[in-house]
């Protein structure tokens, strides 16, 4: 449940390029990666990457919570030729998790609108690199992760991330119940988690995924605290998650947390280093000073391989190695 969220002082006009990668592309066309979000338009942002000898421009267009708004664009982008691959921000077209597919009854018909290039949400991306993120941070990063506690917002979001560390041995918890039904239950075990997955999730598909996930705002709303959302976050180590969910309940002191998540802005790392959150890991690479959401770096990947459909989870492993993309880590 990402999208491309740009920072709110930069136009939607502005082109920079990666500083590991060369000034002066060998190409001479251009192809765009365009990710179309339900989320705010505020945020919208543009910017180059090159890939090789490929060259592209990356935009996000945010609709403002207008689905009828989007389906148009949908439409328009999959005519446009300059368009190499699109990218679902703000929703979901499905959910990967405890081993089944749900499809989301309000979005599913999005994907019949794309007929001629790929049309990603993100989803088959989260799961080939985030469940890679333990490695990253032992074996990269040479952090120990032993007796750290994690908290992860939403498995069913981010079904991949929550069975690293769970698998890896960590103390892992799952606030599913809390921060998709508001429900102030904390899930302890893989085993409970899975029966109330597939109890839940065929029933949650149904639902206007506005009640799931407010998509159609920005970042900017200040956290709703609570003395009991204070010691959820007061109780872990590490906060794992969509960006949205973890801010949206952040207390004003969170020091020597760490936090890991994937779309962030330099407006969004100020608001964590206010916190008082220590480290910053980004399941998406940096490029240009700044993360993209899941469902652009998907699109990209496959634009970058000339295909009009999603890939494999070691298609998408094999690509980022290609190409040096990695994930990130700064201290705060």
């Amino acid at each position: 449940m990402d999208a491309l969220d740009g920072e709110t002082e930069i136009s939607a006009t502005h082109q920079t390029q990666p500083s590991n990668q060369s000034t002066t592309p060998s190409v001479t066309s251009q192809k765009s990666v365009v990710s179309i979000s339900l989320g705010s338009s505020v945020r919208d942002h543009q910017t180059e990457v090159q890939l090789g000898d490929k060259h592209f421009l990356v935009r996000r267009e945010g609709t403002d919570g207008d689905l009828d708004l989007l389906k148009q664009r949908l439409t328009e982008l999959d005519a446009d030729s300059s368009v190499a691959a699109i990218g679902l921000g703000g929703t979901d077209l499905f959910l990967n998790a405890a081993d089944r597919t749900y499809w989301l009854r309000e979005t599913k018909p999005l994907a019949k609108l794309v007929r001629n290039k790929a049309l990603v949400d993100g989803s088959g991306f989260k799961g080939a690199v985030e469940a890679d993120t333990v490695r990253y941070l032992r074996d990269d990063l040479d952090l120990d992760l032993q007796d750290k506690r994690v908290l992860i917002t939403s498995a069913v979001d981010r079904w991949g991330l929550g069975m690293a560390f769970y698998e890896a041995g960590i103390d892992t918890d799952f606030a599913d119940l809390f921060y998709i039904l508001g429900l102030r239950k904390i899930i302890r075990n893989k085993k409970t988690l899975t029966r109330v997955v597939r109890l839940a999730a065929p029933i949650a598909v149904n639902l206007p995924f506005a009640w799931l996930y407010p998509s159609g705002s920005d970042h900017t709303l200040e956290p709703k605290r609570h003395p009991w959302t204070d010691k959820l976050y007061y109780d872990y180590d590490i906060i794992a998650g969509d960006y949205k969910y973890i801010s949206k309940y952040m207390p004003s002191d969170l020091k020597g947390t760490w936090v890991i998540t994937n779309t962030t802005t330099a407006a969004d790392i100020e608001f964590l280093r206010s916190r008082g959150v220590s480290k910053l890991i980004t399941t998406t690479p940096r490029l240009n000073g700044r993360t993209f959401g899941t469902n652009v770096m998907e699109a990209l990947l496959i634009a970058a391989a000339g295909e009009n459909r999603a890939l494999n989870p070691q298609q998408y492993l094999a690509l980022l190695a290609e190409h040096d993309l990695r994930p990130s880590s700064q201290e705060l």
